[in-house]
């Protein structure tokens, strides 16, 4: 087998990146789906925790600010 000349070596060379760009473009692509559904996932969970913190205030306001007096006539 005759060695190969210094074009060939390049154009293979070239061959195998443009096979790991393409590798890395398609991980890449499947990486942001993930961040993207992350990120809606993240914000739908600040939303709940809002709207919880929000009833909770509010049972919160609705409590009475001191106990009431012990019955003593027991």
């Amino acid at each position: 087998m005759p060695a190969s000349s210094p074009i060939d070596q390049i154009a293979e060379r070239v061959e195998r990146l443009l096979v790991r760009h393409e590798e890395v473009q398609r991980t890449n692509a499947l990486l942001q789906e993930q961040v993207d559904a992350l990120t809606r996932e993240r914000d739908a969970l600040k939303s709940r925790l809002a709207a919880a913190r929000t009833r909770l205030d509010a049972l919160l306001e609705r409590l009475p600010a001191e106990p009431p007096p012990e019955d003593s006539t027991a």
